[in-house]
């Protein structure tokens, strides 16, 4: 048995799962496999296969891990031949026969990239949205903190009792929420992006947070934040140790470095447009024809 760290870019993707009809991260997997012959043309997936999560559409991780029985030649830079660039293989480790990716994780961590201009800033959003409060973010995040029942921010109508980390830090006009727990409800993380955003625009008070964690159901349920922030950042088993392959994290880098090179440039230009816009004047140059 065989455990492999994947990461991967979400926003191609209709989630992790494998589904009919549309491309899926399990479902690029499963093809890879294919190809390698590791599985047979007709198999449903390989022998224990178990993964750590399932990510939403448009989602986004760098420690997805998934266990399977395989034969020894199996590497990270073996899979990268025949899975897309978006999907990268990029560390293993020997399992015992009874690993599950699953059942056996400890913990997991998902980072949500928030844009959330400060008030504390004299330009404007870019989108036109309400700058946040930090002083209200902290407190929205420690009244969020903690063992709680999150029945009013997931559909989920079991295992929404969870004790999370949660962690915000701030560069420029983004905010890294953290959020780390032994598992996840669907759409929590996003959830909670949502109701730490309502009360540092000042749209909630942090009091309608503790009415949400009460055991009334609160209709309608808070709206999860966009998927495509958010990033499965990490996830631990206790005595797995995963050997990181070389040349499988260069080409990791490389596929996935040139989509962010292309994501900056689109933020660039469109920041251009915007700046431009909001200068207020309509015109190319000056009365003398200077730019």
């Amino acid at each position: 048995m065989r455990a492999f760290r994947l990461a991967y870019d979400g926003r191609p993707f209709y989630g992790f799962q494998r589904q009919p009809s549309v491309p899926t991260v399990e479902g690029a997997l499963f093809d890879a496999l294919r190809a390698l012959s590791v599985i047979s043309p007709k198999a449903d997936k390989p022998t224990d296969y178990a993964a750590a999560g399932r990510t939403d559409a448009g989602v986004s991780a760098v420690a997805q891990t998934v266990a399977f029985e395989c034969p020894e030649w199996l590497s990270p830079r073996a899979l990268n031949g025949e899975l897309p660039a978006t999907v990268r293989a990029w560390a293993s480790a020997d399992v015992a026969d009874a690993f599950h990716a699953t059942h056996d994780a400890v913990r997991r961590e998902y980072v949500y990239h928030w844009y959330a201009p400060s008030t504390d800033t004299e330009h404007r959003p870019l989108d036109g949205r309400q700058p946040v409060d930090d002083d209200r973010v902290a407190a929205a995040v420690d009244t969020l903190a903690g063992a709680h029942d999150f029945h009013n921010l997931t559909p989920d109508d079991t295992g929404t009792a969870r004790d999370l980390t949660i962690a915000a830090d701030r560069d420029g006009d983004m905010v890294r929420l953290s959020v780390a727990a032994d598992g996840f409800a669907r759409h929590l993380v996003r959830g909670l992006v949502s109701v730490i955003s309502a009360v540092a625009t000042g749209e909630q008070s942090v009091g309608w947070i503790e009415t949400l964690l009460g055991d009334e159901t609160v209709l309608p349920r808070p709206r999860a934040a966009p998927p495509e922030p958010l990033v499965l950042s990490r996830v631990a088993y206790p005595g797995v140790a995963f050997d990181r392959d070389p040349a499988a994290v260069e080409s990791a880098v490389d596929a996935l470095g040139d989509r962010a090179v292309d994501a900056r440039i689109a933020s660039e230009v469109g920041s251009a447009l915007v700046d431009r816009l909001a200068g207020g004047t309509d015109r190319l140059g000056d009365a003398e024809g200077n730019f």
